[in-house]
C-alpha cells in the first residue's frame, strides 16, 4: 500500500467515525443561524428547496424514527459520497491527455530567464 492510499483511508476512516459516530452526540439545539433568525423573525420567511423531499433532506435519513441515528447514517452517506465524487475528480483531472507522453518530448531544462525549454 502506498503512503499517499494509506493517508487516505485512515482519512476517511476518521471522516466515517466522526460522521457516523461522534454526530450522535452533537446538540439537537438549534444552530447559530437558525437560531439568530428564529430570534429575529425572518424564519417566517423561510420556503423549502426543491430538495427538501429528497431521502437525506436536513441532515437524515427518511423513514428512521430514532432522529441521532437517522442523522448519522445521513452523515455517512454524506461522508461517502463526497470521497467517491472527489475520487472520481481527481482522476479525471490527473489522467494525462490521450495520445500526449509526456516522457516521449524529452527532459524539460530551465532557459535563461527562469523561462523552461525543451532539452538540448
Amino acid at each position: 500500500m502506498t503512503r499517499t492510499r494509506g493517508l487516505l483511508l485512515v482519512g476517511l476512516l476518521v471522516a466515517l467515525v466522526l460522521a457516523g459516530g461522534v454526530s450522535y452526540y452533537a446538540s439537537s439545539s438549534p444552530d447559530g443561524l437558525t437560531k439568530v433568525s428564529e430570534d429575529e423573525g425572518f424564519d417566517r420567511t423561510a420556503t423549502d428547496h426543491p430538495l427538501a423531499d429528497s431521502p437525506v433532506a436536513d441532515y437524515e435519513i427518511r423513514g428512521v424514527d430514532d432522529g441521532r441515528l437517522a442523522g448519522g447514517l445521513a452523515g455517512v452517506i454524506g461522508v461517502v459520497a463526497t470521497f467517491a465524487i472527489g475520487g472520481l475528480v481527481f482522476r479525471v483531472v490527473r489522467r494525462p491527455a490521450r495520445g500526449h507522453d509526456a516522457a516521449a518530448a524529452g527532459p524539460v531544462h530551465m532557459a535563461a530567464g527562469g523561462r523552461e525549454g525543451p532539452g538540448r
